[in-house]
């Protein structure tokens, strides 16, 4: 499928969508429409992925496509109305359209009449299947390893660290799959339960039920995290994470040098010895897990100073540690594995 990303404004520091897609997604990707950077090219801004141009709107995309995907993921998951036009020339033009966000695009009147006018689909990502129920406290029960990403903050890197490292392992020939949690990771498997979206009493449960779909398939299961155990928003959704998934260990992902909470930056982040005790204690209770090694971004640093601040990350939190996009995750996995 020939696929087109919206980013305006956004890319690529504010788009983890938008690259996660094109570090990992599968579909040909032709454009992405980001104003600020038209003309430009992704690989002058994003080398470590594939390189397609920026363009201005659906009317600069070259040739056709088959979906318009909304490769942005604001605070709040809202709809902003300068999308609308590219929205709109993508239905007209008989594209489908893929969203992450909050607001659904299948419920907004003029695109629902657009899309039905055209023989399109809207896929929202985040609305969640309606069969969803409290957790059963059996996630521990299947016969894979359950390895859960957890983090210090939210946009760390916790689902490019999760698909590193499953990549890794089933380079090494270790039967592994991924449990996506979000939408970037729901748009690249294909499947999953958005667990920012779903009723706090479901959260756990819809977790578990994506551990014990695949848990006696595979030998190993990555469980994408979201958010931060400390986060004044998001931390009900780790939580349950946490909790519904079970993890047999856990890997801590950061930014390096971050020192405040992302979009809350009145909030200081704690020591890291500190998120290590919270998340193995808080899961304790539920099911014993550990910290068994850390994801360190450092996509801001250069060679020397990233190289510098794994090795600082590692020696902090005791256990191995890289940056598994830049630097090689074999002892990271052999930790995990």
């Amino acid at each position: 499928m020939r696929v087109a990303i919206l980013a305006h404004e956004q890319f690529p520091e504010r788009a983890k969508t938008a690259t996660g897609i094109l570090r990992y997604g599968d579909d040909e990707v032709v454009a992405v429409l980001d104003r600020s950077h038209a003309g430009e090219r992704v690989s002058d801004l994003l080398p470590d992925v594939r390189d397609v141009p920026i363009v201005e709107g659906m009317d600069d995309v070259p040739g056709p496509v088959d979906a318009l995907v909304i490769g942005i993921a604001p605070i709040g998951g809202g709809f902003e109305e300068s999308w609308r036009p590219d929205v709109r020339t993508a239905l007209e033009s008989g594209c489908d359209l893929v969203s992450g966000l909050h607001y659904f695009l299948a419920e907004d009147e003029e695109f629902s009449e657009l899309a039905a006018a055209n023989d399109c689909d809207i896929w929202d990502v985040r609305k969640p299947s309606d069969d969803l129920t409290v957790s059963q406290g059996v996630a521990a029960e299947v016969d894979a390893e359950v390895v859960l990403t957890v983090g210090t903050d939210c946009s760390v890197g916790k689902m490019t660290a999760t698909v590193e490292l499953l990549r890794a392992a089933q380079d090494r020939g270790v039967d592994a799959a991924f449990v996506p949690t979000g939408q970037t990771g729901i748009m690249i498997e294909g499947w999953g339960n958005p667990i920012d979206r779903v009723v706090s009493d479901f959260t756990a449960g819809a977790v578990e039920e994506m551990i014990l779909e695949r848990g006696n398939d595979h030998d190993y299961l990555f469980v994408e995290g979201q958010g931060s155990i400390v986060h004044p928003a998001y931390s009900a959704v780790t939580c349950g994470i946490l909790h519904g998934a079970m993890p047999d260990s856990l890997v801590l992902c950061h930014v390096a040098g971050r020192e405040e909470i992302h979009g809350y930056e009145s909030f200081p982040l704690a020591p890291l010895a500190d998120y290590v005790s919270l998340y193995e204690s808080l899961a304790r209770p539920v099911h014993e897990t550990a910290v068994v090694a850390g994801a360190l971004n450092t996509a801001h640093l250069d060679e020397r100073e990233a190289d510098q601040a794994v090795a600082d990350y590692a020696d902090d939190l005791g256990v191995p540690a890289t940056d598994p996009v830049r630097f090689d995750a074999d002892a990271v996995l052999e930790a995990v594995l």
